[in-house]
């Protein structure tokens, strides 16, 4: 029943999917991942872990990995709307370094895959979201890495509205630029 579009990035690992969704009189029906089509896509990834936060307009989360335990996430809002982003971190990619966003939301039902090997954020458009994210690994606590949201070398163009007040957790302020930190061989 349930078909997906998926549209590849131009830096190799990430997708955009789109599920198919089915709307009646009482509102919609979706499948949001379903083994059978991510294969047929070409997407053949394990699922372990699926995660929910809430966030409130302005908070920037990330730009996080797990640097022994890389994670592929396949991420996607609830409620709201967020632009997500990843970097890529692979040493040996041709597009190391690079970055790709995404805006998400209630209402256009993307969702993102991001394979193992990059960084991960959002920022939340909206007055507040609920964002839904299933992982390839297990979190590890002390495994975690990051890099700093705004690394001129990177230079995320992240959609700031005017007026917008940024939010962070006091571990995002301190990461640092992806030239002084780790990277995937």
């Amino acid at each position: 029943m349930g078909k997906i579009t998926v549209t590849s990035c131009e830096i190799e690992g990430l997708y955009v999917i789109e599920p198919k969704v089915f709307p009646d009189s009482r509102g919609y029906f979706m499948e949001t991942y379903n083994q059978n089509d991510f294969n047929a896509a070409g997407l053949d990834m394990v699922f372990v872990q699926d995660n929910q936060s809430m966030s409130s307009k302005g908070v920037l989360r990330g730009l996080h990995f797990q640097k022994e335990h890389p994670q592929g996430k396949l991420v996607r809002v609830l409620n709201g709307r967020v632009f997500d982003v990843a970097v890529d971190l692979r040493a040996h990619s041709k597009t190391y370094g690079k970055w790709f966003g995404v805006e998400l939301s209630e209402e256009n039902k993307k969702q993102f895959y991001i394979s193992e090997g990059f960084a991960h954020g959002f920022l939340v458009l909206s007055d507040t979201a609920v964002f839904a994210y299933k992982c390839t690994d297990f979190y590890h606590p002390g495994d975690e890495g990051g890099v700093i949201w705004n690394d001129p070398d990177i230079g995320i163009k992240w959609p700031v509205q005017e007026g917008m007040e940024l939010n962070f957790s006091d571990k995002d302020t301190k990461w640092k630029r992806l030239k002084d930190t780790f990277h995937f061989e």
